[in-house]
């Protein structure tokens, strides 16, 4: 099946925009502007919505304006109106488990702790597709909190941008239905030596 909906996971608010926790949001955003796909708040969705033409498919997208732990309050509803099935979701969202500059296509599996996955999993399964957009780990988990709200450093940041657009590269075959080829593409990427 073809994507038909692809959500970025993140947290509202202008003070959260450029945090690592927003590498969802960035995905979706950059999507939106390189296929000029207008974005604009939607009360029914909780959320920032769009629809148009990526590479001739039919998408919409979504950036929850909940707060990350709510996501499921604005990509379950959404899902819901439009009949979406699981393999039809793509839900690009920052990983911790995974160094910056790497990214990762992963269909099925668990939450994994992250929270907005955590919110949305109880009410729609875990059998959609997610795009793990690598922002590495601090080392201990109580410095966890600290480094998914704050800014990547000026070299990771150049690192995520890369694995984001190697995941653009992979868009035809993801919104084509063949998974399998874009998710070998997507996760052989490697940051150039």
């Amino acid at each position: 099946m073809a994507i038909k909906l692809i959500v970025g996971l993140g947290n509202p608010g202008q003070q959260y925009m450029f945090t690592r926790h927003n590498a969802g949001f960035w995905f979706v955003y950059h999507l939106a502007q390189q296929f000029n796909i207008a974005l604009s708040p939607d009360k029914k969705f909780h959320g920032i919505t769009g629809r148009g033409q990526i590479h001739g498919a039919d998408v919409r997208l979504l950036m929850p304006s909940t707060f990350m732990n709510k996501s499921g309050q604005s990509v379950v509803p959404m899902v819901n109106f439009y009949g979406i099935n699981n393999d039809e979701l793509l839900i690009a969202h920052d990983e911790l488990d995974i160094p910056a500059g790497s990214i990762k296509l992963k269909t099925n599996g668990g939450h994994g702790g992250h929270n907005g996955l955590r919110d949305i999993t109880p009410h729609i399964g875990n059998d959609f597709h997610r795009l793990r957009i690598g922002i590495g780990h601090p080392g201990h988990k109580s410095k966890v909190s600290g480094h998914v709200l704050s800014k990547a450093s000026p070299d990771e940041q150049i690192a995520i941008d890369s694995a984001l657009s190697a995941a653009f590269d992979a868009l035809p075959l993801l919104l084509g239905g063949d998974i399998e080829k874009a998710r070998s593409q997507i996760n052989s990427f490697k940051l150039p030596e």
